[in-house]
């Protein structure tokens, strides 16, 4: 089968990438640095022709409320056009736990958008749901950084590990569509502030260790979390690489 991977040149893109190609596939991986543009149209009929399966984990180039907006509702509208085109029989899209539950967050606004375009386009579609990247954990720290702390909620959350994302990825992509969203998240329940804690202690020569002050009301990317905020369900799929283990990666 032929798949392109649009973000393909990314963290998650790239590990799909060699997975699906491990599995015999014909796999063209997608992106601005490759001469394909979602925003523009630019390149997507000629890369999607002869394609039974496009997944689409992209990223919009900034998070500001508006701007992320645009790029998902313009490059959900591009993609899909060109994939009913050039006859697509799979539209795989990556999006995140929880986003419909917190609007007040443009970045899950945006990915509701996303999600919405997916789901009214009449294609096969299936739409993977996952947790927080252990990858992210850095970012997390540096978005709540309030007078030299960073400040966090005591939230539940289930970070999973990027590895575990492209493998359920591979795995939902080579599969028949579901036409529907299926969650993912790491193999246990953390709470956000200790994570975070936990994972600024790990790192090597970091001294002084940020200071992480807990604070309930304390926003992730424009939103307060309770404990159901950023969960998964009971059914959803869980990731095999615990946080202690990918600590200990090189």
């Amino acid at each position: 089968m032929k798949f392109v991977i649009i973000g393909g040149t990314g963290l998650i893109g790239g590990k799909l990438t060699h997975l699906l190609r491990t599995a015999g596939h014909e796999v063209v991986p997608a992106s601005p640095a490759t001469g394909v543009n979602t925003v523009t149209g630019e390149g997507l009929p000629e890369v999607l022709a002869g394609a039974q399966v496009v997944v689409d984990v992209s990223n919009s180039p900034s998070f500001e409320d508006a701007a992320v907006l645009e790029f998902f509702r313009t490059s959900a509208r591009n993609l899909l056009a060109a994939a009913r085109t050039a006859g697509v029989s799979h539209v795989v899209a990556l999006s995140v736990v929880g986003a419909d539950r917190l609007p007040d967050s443009g970045y899950l606004r945006a990915k509701v958008a996303q999600e919405a375009a997916i789901t009214g386009s009449g294609l096969p579609f299936t739409i993977l749901r996952a947790t927080q990247f252990f990858e992210f954990t850095q970012a997390i720290a540096q978005s709540a950084v309030v007078d030299g702390a960073i400040h966090l909620p005591p939230a539940l959350y289930q970070p999973v590990a990027a590895d575990d994302v492209a493998a359920t990825l591979a795995d939902v992509a080579q599969a028949a569509p579901v036409g529907g969203i299926v969650e993912l998240g790491g193999p246990e329940p953390v709470r956000m502030d200790e994570h975070v804690r936990r994972f600024l202690a790990a790192q090597e020569g970091a001294e002084p260790v940020q200071e992480v002050t807990t604070d309930p009301h304390a926003r992730y990317f424009g939103t307060e979390l309770d404990d159901t905020s950023l969960t998964p369900g009971p059914a959803a799929r869980l990731g095999a690489i615990h946080f202690v283990d990918w600590l200990g990666k090189p």
